[in-house]
């Protein structure tokens, strides 16, 4: 008899668990195949570092996109001139399926501009401190539209032999202009190192024509690096408002590598980007 209480208890008990096990088990699978649904239809976001530098300038934001679950590439900008780099982002475009978020700074939002016309898989454009020109325009006209850029100044010309037996002209940031120009936000001794490493950026990307602004038929999102002295924030808003972007974060004390110096941010802006709905 005083067994039979427990035995009771322990039958009901039972019960109660399979049937919540019931009720929840769908539920739980559903949530799984959501999931792994939107991992599956996530966009790969894919960023473009601009002159005097190197995808590794992307790394902060990059960490935090991988951790977010995002697929992600930061490809190579060749830097030789506007219709080439332009030309080589595309065939990299052309190789993912599915969605894509496409992000460029300084130099490389005029690449992706050019590049991601005709390209239909490409659902955003995010603008990092970026030129966004429009067909027609050079870049070594609209950086002097308002004043406050300290870029060209703090230039070196290089001559480099092509190999048609033309002589192009490379461009290197001085080591003494270098973290005023390009990083005044980050250590000395991280300016340093990126001045050491700078990649070659040829002048033709300041004189070549922009032949495709795909901002007119793609949405945008765009940061303002306020106290960038490579592109005067004023023409930073000048280009966003033109391109109609959804959103513009503005970060105060930005220097121009903002996504280096603020990466948490600039993270945050690509993800709305990516979340945003088609």
């Amino acid at each position: 008899m005083g067994l039979e209480p427990t035995r009771r208890r322990v039958l009901a008990t039972g019960a109660a668990v399979a049937g919540a096990a019931a009720l929840t088990g769908p539920l739980s699978s559903a949530a799984s195949a959501a999931d792994r649904s939107k991992a599956r239809t996530r966009p790969t976001i894919v960023l473009v570092h601009g002159g005097f530098a190197d995808a590794s300038c992307w790394n902060g934001v990059l960490e935090r996109l991988q951790h977010a679950g995002y697929p992600t590439m930061a490809p190579a900008n060749p830097l030789r001139s506007l219709p080439t780099d332009a030309a080589y982002l595309a065939g990299v475009l052309q190789s993912i399926s599915g969605p894509i978020v496409l992000v460029g700074h300084s130099y490389g939002g005029a690449v992706i501009t050019n590049a991601a016309a005709g390209i239909p898989n490409v659902k955003a454009l995010v603008h990092i401190a970026a030129f966004v020109p429009d067909k027609g325009e050079q870049l070594g006209v609209l950086i002097n539209k308002y004043p406050g850029s300290i870029i060209q100044a703090g230039t070196r010309q290089v001559p480099y032999p092509g190999p048609d037996g033309t002589t192009g002209t490379d461009l290197y940031l001085e080591a003494d202009k270098f973290r005023a120009a390009f990083a005044a936000d980050l250590p000395a001794a991280t300016t340093r190192l990126m001045h050491a490493t700078q990649r070659p950026f040829s002048a033709a990307c300041f004189t070549d024509v922009t032949t495709a602004a795909a901002w007119h038929g793609i949405p945008s999102w765009a940061l303002v690096a306020d106290a960038d002295k490579a592109i005067p924030p004023a023409l930073q808003r000048f280009f966003y408002q033109r391109a109609g972007a959804r959103k513009v974060v503005e970060v105060p004390g930005a220097s121009h590598v903002a996504m280096m110096s603020h990466p948490g941010i600039t993270a945050r802006l690509i993800e709305d980007a990516a979340d945003a709905p088609g």
